[in-house]
């Protein structure tokens, strides 16, 4: 019985430790002056389908040279840890002038 929660626990610390991976994009010639806004994007199934619409454009707030940079937080990996139960999953994405 141990042996089988052991392993439990050990797939399913795989399979979260295995999505953390940030992407980032720079736009024009990237943050200039270090003003960041930031929203959390949420998905169902696993982060096949999205929620709601997060525009990094409006984020942007018009700047021309911005760096978008999605990841996910310390608090998305602790609200997933709980909503992923039901397939939901989270993401940070931080809009940096």
């Amino acid at each position: 019985m141990l042996k089988t929660i052991t392993a439990i626990i050990l797939v399913v610390t795989m399979l979260f430790v295995m999505g953390c991976t940030a992407h980032t994009h720079y736009i024009g010639q990237g943050a200039q002056n270090g003003e960041t806004v930031s929203k959390r994007q949420w998905y169902i199934l696993w982060g096949l389908v999205p929620l709601g619409d997060v525009d990094t454009q409006a984020m942007a707030a018009g700047a021309q040279n911005y760096e978008i940079k999605t990841s996910w937080a310390p608090l998305d990996i602790l609200l997933n840890i709980f909503t992923g139960m039901v397939t939901i999953q989270s993401r940070t994405v931080k809009v940096t002038k």
